[in-house]
Protein backbone atom coordinates (compact mmCIF):
# COMPACT_ATOMS: atom_id res chain seq x y z
CA UNK A 1 0.00 0.00 0.00
CA UNK A 2 2.83 2.37 0.51
CA UNK A 3 4.67 1.88 -2.44
CA UNK A 4 1.10 2.27 -4.54
CA UNK A 5 0.70 5.79 -2.52
CA UNK A 6 4.52 6.56 -3.11
CA UNK A 7 3.67 6.08 -6.77
CA UNK A 8 0.79 7.81 -7.18
CA UNK A 9 2.51 10.94 -4.95
CA UNK A 10 5.44 10.70 -7.67
CA UNK A 11 3.30 10.90 -10.46
CA UNK A 12 0.68 13.69 -9.59
CA UNK A 13 4.16 15.88 -8.22
CA UNK A 14 6.05 15.13 -12.18
CA UNK A 15 2.22 16.20 -13.38
CA UNK A 16 2.36 19.33 -11.52
CA UNK A 17 5.80 20.09 -12.51
CA UNK A 18 4.84 19.72 -15.74
CA UNK A 19 1.42 22.07 -15.46
CA UNK A 20 3.90 24.51 -13.23
CA UNK A 21 6.14 24.72 -16.20
CA UNK A 22 3.90 24.94 -18.73
CA UNK A 23 1.95 27.99 -17.00
CA UNK A 24 5.73 30.30 -16.40
CA UNK A 25 6.70 29.60 -20.38
CA UNK A 26 4.12 31.03 -22.45
CA UNK A 27 2.75 28.42 -25.31
CA UNK A 28 4.00 30.63 -28.11
CA UNK A 29 7.33 30.25 -27.38
CA UNK A 30 7.14 26.56 -27.52
CA UNK A 31 5.27 26.99 -31.05
CA UNK A 32 7.92 29.49 -32.18
CA UNK A 33 10.62 27.15 -31.68
CA UNK A 34 9.07 24.21 -33.02
CA UNK A 35 8.05 26.48 -36.22
CA UNK A 36 12.07 27.65 -36.37
CA UNK A 37 12.85 23.69 -36.54
CA UNK A 38 10.07 23.39 -39.55
CA UNK A 39 12.22 26.28 -41.33
CA UNK A 40 15.60 25.22 -40.88
CA UNK A 41 14.54 21.14 -42.10
CA UNK A 42 12.36 22.71 -44.34
CA UNK A 43 15.15 24.60 -46.38
CA UNK A 44 18.03 21.71 -45.85
CA UNK A 45 15.46 19.95 -47.48
CA UNK A 46 14.29 21.99 -50.35
CA UNK A 47 18.10 22.60 -51.29
CA UNK A 48 18.19 18.66 -51.69
CA UNK A 49 15.02 19.04 -53.67
CA UNK A 50 15.96 21.53 -56.27
CA UNK A 51 19.60 19.27 -56.30
CA UNK A 52 17.80 15.75 -56.91
CA UNK A 53 14.26 17.16 -58.57
CA UNK A 54 14.46 20.17 -60.27
CA UNK A 55 11.48 23.13 -59.24
CA UNK A 56 8.31 21.20 -58.42
CA UNK A 57 5.85 23.74 -57.98
CA UNK A 58 4.92 26.18 -54.99
CA UNK A 59 3.24 23.79 -53.18
CA UNK A 60 6.57 20.80 -52.75
CA UNK A 61 6.62 19.19 -49.63
CA UNK A 62 10.04 21.39 -48.64
CA UNK A 63 8.06 24.43 -49.24
CA UNK A 64 5.13 23.29 -47.50
CA UNK A 65 7.18 22.87 -44.38
CA UNK A 66 8.76 26.43 -44.40
CA UNK A 67 5.34 27.86 -44.76
CA UNK A 68 3.97 25.45 -42.03
CA UNK A 69 6.77 27.13 -39.67
CA UNK A 70 5.71 31.02 -40.73
CA UNK A 71 1.74 29.53 -39.96
CA UNK A 72 2.57 28.43 -36.78
CA UNK A 73 4.77 30.91 -35.48
CA UNK A 74 2.35 33.88 -37.00
CA UNK A 75 -0.38 32.41 -35.63
CA UNK A 76 0.58 31.66 -32.35
CA UNK A 77 2.69 34.87 -31.73
CA UNK A 78 -0.68 36.80 -33.32
CA UNK A 79 -3.57 35.13 -30.82
CA UNK A 80 -1.01 36.08 -27.97
CA UNK A 81 -0.40 40.09 -29.30
CA UNK A 82 -4.27 40.35 -29.72
CA UNK A 83 -5.11 38.95 -26.41
CA UNK A 84 -2.75 40.99 -24.90
CA UNK A 85 -3.45 44.12 -26.70
CA UNK A 86 -7.81 44.03 -26.50
CA UNK A 87 -7.86 41.54 -23.43
CA UNK A 88 -4.77 42.28 -21.18
CA UNK A 89 -4.16 43.50 -17.90
CA UNK A 90 -3.15 46.74 -17.69
CA UNK A 91 0.36 44.75 -15.93
CA UNK A 92 0.40 42.38 -18.81
CA UNK A 93 0.79 45.81 -21.53
CA UNK A 94 2.86 47.52 -19.43
CA UNK A 95 5.41 44.62 -19.72
CA UNK A 96 5.08 44.22 -23.56
CA UNK A 97 6.02 46.74 -26.30
CA UNK A 98 3.54 49.10 -27.63
CA UNK A 99 3.34 48.92 -31.48
CA UNK A 100 1.50 51.50 -33.91
CA UNK A 101 -0.23 52.93 -30.87
CA UNK A 102 -2.90 49.75 -30.43
CA UNK A 103 -1.00 46.46 -30.26
CA UNK A 104 0.99 45.21 -27.39
CA UNK A 105 3.02 42.36 -27.48
CA UNK A 106 6.28 40.61 -26.71
CA UNK A 107 9.60 41.81 -28.71
CA UNK A 108 9.80 38.04 -30.28
CA UNK A 109 6.51 37.55 -30.85
CA UNK A 110 6.61 40.90 -32.88
CA UNK A 111 9.25 39.43 -34.93
CA UNK A 112 7.13 36.31 -35.55
CA UNK A 113 4.44 37.76 -36.98
CA UNK A 114 6.16 40.35 -39.00
CA UNK A 115 7.88 37.30 -40.13
CA UNK A 116 5.41 35.31 -41.09
CA UNK A 117 3.85 38.21 -42.91
CA UNK A 118 6.84 38.19 -45.24
CA UNK A 119 7.28 35.09 -46.00
CA UNK A 120 3.65 34.48 -46.57
CA UNK A 121 3.47 37.15 -49.18
CA UNK A 122 6.76 36.03 -50.62
CA UNK A 123 5.26 32.55 -51.60
CA UNK A 124 2.47 33.88 -54.45
CA UNK A 125 5.25 36.50 -55.30
CA UNK A 126 8.14 33.83 -56.23
CA UNK A 127 5.47 31.59 -57.99
CA UNK A 128 4.40 34.84 -60.46
CA UNK A 129 8.25 35.65 -60.74
CA UNK A 130 8.79 32.49 -61.73
CA UNK A 131 6.00 32.08 -64.29
CA UNK A 132 7.15 35.57 -65.77
CA UNK A 133 10.91 35.41 -65.79
CA UNK A 134 11.18 31.38 -65.79
CA UNK A 135 14.05 29.94 -63.42
CA UNK A 136 16.28 32.12 -60.92
CA UNK A 137 19.65 32.69 -62.17
CA UNK A 138 20.92 33.46 -58.30
CA UNK A 139 19.46 32.36 -55.45
CA UNK A 140 18.39 35.81 -53.82
CA UNK A 141 15.91 37.04 -56.36
CA UNK A 142 13.51 39.61 -54.62
CA UNK A 143 11.06 36.97 -53.43
CA UNK A 144 13.90 34.56 -52.04
CA UNK A 145 15.04 37.70 -50.06
CA UNK A 146 11.92 38.73 -49.14
CA UNK A 147 11.47 34.82 -47.93
CA UNK A 148 15.12 34.97 -46.35
CA UNK A 149 14.80 37.72 -44.25
CA UNK A 150 11.18 36.39 -42.95
CA UNK A 151 12.73 33.03 -41.94
CA UNK A 152 15.33 34.85 -40.22
CA UNK A 153 12.98 37.30 -38.73
CA UNK A 154 11.16 34.31 -37.38
CA UNK A 155 13.93 32.52 -36.06
CA UNK A 156 15.46 35.35 -34.12
CA UNK A 157 11.88 36.02 -32.53
CA UNK A 158 12.08 32.56 -31.34
CA UNK A 159 15.29 32.83 -29.90
CA UNK A 160 14.06 36.35 -28.49
CA UNK A 161 11.15 35.13 -27.12
CA UNK A 162 12.93 32.23 -25.27
CA UNK A 163 15.87 34.89 -23.87
CA UNK A 164 13.29 37.26 -23.08
CA UNK A 165 11.35 34.38 -20.56
CA UNK A 166 14.92 33.39 -18.76
CA UNK A 167 15.77 36.47 -18.13
CA UNK A 168 12.11 37.71 -16.74
CA UNK A 169 12.28 34.88 -14.59
CA UNK A 170 15.80 34.69 -13.44
CA UNK A 171 16.90 33.38 -9.94
CA UNK A 172 13.00 32.30 -9.40
CA UNK A 173 13.10 29.59 -11.80
CA UNK A 174 12.92 25.91 -10.80
CA UNK A 175 15.33 23.15 -12.15
CA UNK A 176 12.79 21.66 -14.72
CA UNK A 177 12.06 25.30 -16.01
CA UNK A 178 15.33 25.82 -16.17
CA UNK A 179 16.37 23.11 -17.79
CA UNK A 180 13.18 23.49 -20.25
CA UNK A 181 14.39 27.01 -21.09
CA UNK A 182 18.25 26.38 -21.80
CA UNK A 183 17.76 23.90 -24.37
CA UNK A 184 14.88 25.92 -26.09
CA UNK A 185 17.50 28.11 -26.07
CA UNK A 186 20.27 26.26 -27.57
CA UNK A 187 17.82 25.00 -30.25
CA UNK A 188 16.46 28.28 -31.40
CA UNK A 189 20.23 29.53 -31.74
CA UNK A 190 21.05 26.25 -33.45
CA UNK A 191 18.22 26.13 -36.04
CA UNK A 192 19.32 30.17 -36.68
CA UNK A 193 22.61 29.48 -37.13
CA UNK A 194 21.73 26.63 -39.97
CA UNK A 195 19.81 29.65 -41.38
CA UNK A 196 23.01 31.67 -41.38
CA UNK A 197 25.35 29.19 -42.65
CA UNK A 198 22.79 28.12 -45.77
CA UNK A 199 22.98 31.85 -46.87
CA UNK A 200 27.07 31.79 -47.16
CA UNK A 201 27.24 27.70 -48.15
CA UNK A 202 28.29 28.69 -51.09
CA UNK A 203 31.87 29.52 -50.07
CA UNK A 204 31.77 26.55 -48.00
CA UNK A 205 31.77 24.34 -51.14
CA UNK A 206 34.32 21.32 -50.63
CA UNK A 207 36.54 22.39 -53.47
CA UNK A 208 37.12 25.35 -51.78
CA UNK A 209 37.54 24.73 -48.51
CA UNK A 210 41.53 25.31 -49.01
CA UNK A 211 40.99 28.68 -49.98
CA UNK A 212 41.61 31.97 -47.33
CA UNK A 213 38.41 33.25 -49.09
CA UNK A 214 36.28 30.53 -46.54
CA UNK A 215 37.90 31.58 -43.54
CA UNK A 216 37.40 35.46 -44.33
CA UNK A 217 34.02 34.99 -44.69
CA UNK A 218 33.62 32.11 -41.62
CA UNK A 219 35.17 35.16 -39.68
CA UNK A 220 32.48 37.80 -41.14
CA UNK A 221 29.91 35.66 -40.37
CA UNK A 222 29.94 33.25 -37.16
CA UNK A 223 31.87 34.93 -34.36
CA UNK A 224 28.84 37.31 -34.83
CA UNK A 225 26.17 34.59 -33.75
CA UNK A 226 28.68 32.48 -31.69
CA UNK A 227 29.80 35.33 -29.06
CA UNK A 228 26.35 36.93 -28.70
CA UNK A 229 25.09 33.30 -27.77
CA UNK A 230 28.01 32.84 -25.36
CA UNK A 231 27.95 35.95 -24.04
CA UNK A 232 23.78 36.31 -23.43
CA UNK A 233 24.15 32.93 -21.95
CA UNK A 234 23.00 32.85 -18.36
CA UNK A 235 24.34 29.24 -18.61
CA UNK A 236 27.43 27.50 -19.29
CA UNK A 237 28.36 26.60 -22.67
CA UNK A 238 25.62 28.64 -24.70
CA UNK A 239 27.85 29.01 -28.13
CA UNK A 240 28.89 24.39 -28.00
CA UNK A 241 25.02 23.80 -27.49
CA UNK A 242 24.06 26.08 -30.37
CA UNK A 243 26.71 24.43 -32.43
CA UNK A 244 25.84 21.22 -31.48
CA UNK A 245 22.40 21.96 -32.77
CA UNK A 246 23.19 22.69 -35.68
CA UNK A 247 25.52 19.99 -35.93
CA UNK A 248 23.16 17.63 -35.43
CA UNK A 249 20.75 18.95 -37.49
CA UNK A 250 22.74 19.26 -40.40
CA UNK A 251 24.30 15.96 -40.42
CA UNK A 252 20.87 14.42 -39.64
CA UNK A 253 19.55 15.86 -43.22
CA UNK A 254 22.78 14.54 -44.86
CA UNK A 255 22.22 10.80 -43.54
CA UNK A 256 18.30 11.04 -43.41
CA UNK A 257 17.62 12.27 -47.29
CA UNK A 258 19.74 9.81 -49.31
CA UNK A 259 17.09 7.23 -47.77
CA UNK A 260 14.44 8.04 -50.28
CA UNK A 261 13.94 7.79 -53.92
CA UNK A 262 14.14 11.05 -56.45
CA UNK A 263 14.62 11.34 -59.83
CA UNK A 264 15.51 14.60 -61.75
CA UNK A 265 11.83 16.43 -63.64
CA UNK A 266 13.57 19.28 -65.04
CA UNK A 267 16.07 19.21 -67.83
CA UNK A 268 18.77 18.85 -68.87
CA UNK A 269 20.00 16.01 -66.77
CA UNK A 270 23.90 15.33 -67.00
CA UNK A 271 23.92 13.52 -63.29
CA UNK A 272 20.89 11.07 -63.45
CA UNK A 273 20.57 9.75 -60.42
CA UNK A 274 17.46 7.35 -58.00
CA UNK A 275 18.24 9.12 -54.36
CA UNK A 276 17.64 12.43 -52.72
CA UNK A 277 21.26 14.45 -53.27
CA UNK A 278 22.11 15.44 -49.28
CA UNK A 279 23.21 19.65 -48.88
CA UNK A 280 26.69 20.03 -46.73
CA UNK A 281 28.23 18.14 -43.88
CA UNK A 282 28.18 20.73 -41.00
CA UNK A 283 31.36 22.69 -40.65
CA UNK A 284 33.20 22.07 -37.11
CA UNK A 285 32.04 25.02 -35.87
CA UNK A 286 31.98 23.02 -32.59
CA UNK A 287 35.72 23.52 -31.68
CA UNK A 288 35.56 27.52 -31.84
CA UNK A 289 32.48 26.93 -29.98
CA UNK A 290 33.73 25.40 -26.97
CA UNK A 291 36.81 28.00 -26.99
CA UNK A 292 34.75 31.09 -27.34
CA UNK A 293 32.87 29.68 -24.28
CA UNK A 294 35.69 29.04 -21.75
CA UNK A 295 37.56 32.39 -23.24
CA UNK A 296 34.03 34.52 -22.41
CA UNK A 297 33.52 32.58 -18.94
CA UNK A 298 37.42 33.58 -17.82
CA UNK A 299 37.64 37.21 -19.85
CA UNK A 300 33.65 38.22 -19.47
CA UNK A 301 34.64 41.67 -18.03
CA UNK A 302 37.88 42.51 -19.97
CA UNK A 303 37.57 45.37 -22.09
CA UNK A 304 35.41 44.96 -24.67
CA UNK A 305 37.71 45.94 -27.19
CA UNK A 306 40.20 43.64 -26.15
CA UNK A 307 38.66 40.46 -25.41
CA UNK A 308 36.66 41.01 -29.56
CA UNK A 309 40.61 40.76 -30.72
CA UNK A 310 41.10 38.07 -28.37
CA UNK A 311 37.57 36.26 -29.43
CA UNK A 312 38.37 36.94 -33.11
CA UNK A 313 42.13 35.36 -32.57
CA UNK A 314 40.36 32.47 -31.14
CA UNK A 315 38.10 31.42 -33.47
CA UNK A 316 40.46 31.81 -36.19
CA UNK A 317 43.26 30.14 -34.52
CA UNK A 318 40.67 27.15 -33.20
CA UNK A 319 38.64 26.95 -36.53
CA UNK A 320 41.02 27.33 -39.53
CA UNK A 321 43.29 24.35 -38.98
CA UNK A 322 39.68 21.94 -37.85
CA UNK A 323 38.12 22.60 -40.82
CA UNK A 324 41.46 22.74 -43.24
CA UNK A 325 42.21 19.49 -42.55
CA UNK A 326 38.52 18.15 -42.23
CA UNK A 327 38.13 19.08 -45.46
CA UNK A 328 40.73 16.83 -46.86
CA UNK A 329 38.71 13.47 -44.74
CA UNK A 330 35.59 15.02 -46.59
CA UNK A 331 37.52 15.25 -50.32
CA UNK A 332 38.87 12.10 -50.07
CA UNK A 333 37.56 8.55 -50.34
CA UNK A 334 36.14 8.38 -46.99
CA UNK A 335 34.35 11.75 -47.49
CA UNK A 336 32.33 9.95 -50.21
CA UNK A 337 30.64 7.32 -47.68
CA UNK A 338 26.96 7.30 -46.66
CA UNK A 339 28.78 9.16 -42.91
CA UNK A 340 29.77 12.26 -44.46
CA UNK A 341 27.65 12.26 -47.54
CA UNK A 342 29.81 13.85 -49.80
CA UNK A 343 29.11 11.62 -53.10
CA UNK A 344 26.10 14.27 -53.57
CA UNK A 345 26.36 16.20 -56.82
CA UNK A 346 23.29 17.68 -58.04
CA UNK A 347 21.64 16.31 -61.23
CA UNK A 348 22.22 19.53 -63.60
CA UNK A 349 26.63 19.13 -62.61
CA UNK A 350 28.62 17.16 -64.72
CA UNK A 351 29.79 14.19 -63.05
CA UNK A 352 33.25 13.94 -64.69
CA UNK A 353 33.82 17.89 -63.26
CA UNK A 354 38.04 17.41 -62.63
CA UNK A 355 37.29 19.30 -59.23
CA UNK A 356 34.68 17.48 -57.65
CA UNK A 357 37.00 15.77 -55.71
CA UNK A 358 39.81 17.80 -55.59
CA UNK A 359 40.49 21.44 -54.42
CA UNK A 360 40.21 24.09 -56.98
CA UNK A 361 44.03 25.67 -57.63
CA UNK A 362 41.75 29.25 -58.35
CA UNK A 363 40.49 28.50 -54.60
CA UNK A 364 43.81 27.60 -52.80
CA UNK A 365 46.21 29.71 -50.88
CA UNK A 366 49.71 28.97 -49.91
CA UNK A 367 52.52 30.91 -47.90
CA UNK A 368 52.43 34.12 -47.64
CA UNK A 369 48.85 34.57 -49.26
CA UNK A 370 47.63 32.32 -46.71
CA UNK A 371 49.33 34.10 -43.99
CA UNK A 372 47.92 37.36 -44.93
CA UNK A 373 44.68 36.20 -46.09
CA UNK A 374 44.26 34.77 -42.11
CA UNK A 375 45.61 38.17 -40.33
CA UNK A 376 42.85 39.86 -42.78
CA UNK A 377 40.11 37.18 -40.98
CA UNK A 378 41.34 38.19 -37.79
CA UNK A 379 40.72 42.22 -38.34
CA UNK A 380 37.22 41.06 -39.91
CA UNK A 381 36.15 38.79 -36.98
CA UNK A 382 37.49 41.34 -34.02
CA UNK A 383 35.02 43.90 -36.14
CA UNK A 384 32.06 41.36 -36.21
CA UNK A 385 33.47 40.39 -32.25
CA UNK A 386 32.78 43.24 -30.76
CA UNK A 387 29.11 43.50 -32.34
CA UNK A 388 28.47 39.76 -31.14
CA UNK A 389 29.12 40.99 -27.49
CA UNK A 390 26.59 44.36 -27.77
CA UNK A 391 24.37 42.49 -29.40
CA UNK A 392 24.92 39.86 -26.78
CA UNK A 393 24.90 42.38 -23.73
CA UNK A 394 21.32 43.61 -25.39
CA UNK A 395 19.92 40.08 -25.40
CA UNK A 396 21.08 39.91 -21.52
CA UNK A 397 18.21 42.52 -20.76
CA UNK A 398 15.58 41.63 -22.68
CA UNK A 399 12.40 40.87 -20.65
CA UNK A 400 9.64 42.52 -22.48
Amino acid sequence: MNQNFTSTTLTDSRQAEATTVSRVIPTYVYATVFASLCIAVGLQWDISWHMSVGRDGLFSPPHILIYLGAVIAGLFSGIKVLRTSFWGSKEEKSQSIKFWGIFHGSLGAMFCVWGAFAMLTSAPFDDWWHNTYGLDVKILSPPHALLGLGMMMIQFGAMISVIAAQNKLGEKMDARTKSHLQWMYALSAGFLLVMVYTLVSEYFFLNMLHGVLTYQVAALMFPLFLISISFASPYKFGATKMALIYTFAMAAMVWIMPLFPAEPKLSPVFNYITRFQPFHFPILLIVPAVAIDYAIERWRHTNKWLLAGMLSLIFVIFFTPAQWYFSEILISETGRGWFFGRFSWPYFANPDYEFRFQFHPDSTSHGWDLIKGLLIAVGIGTLTSRVGLSWGNWMKQVKR
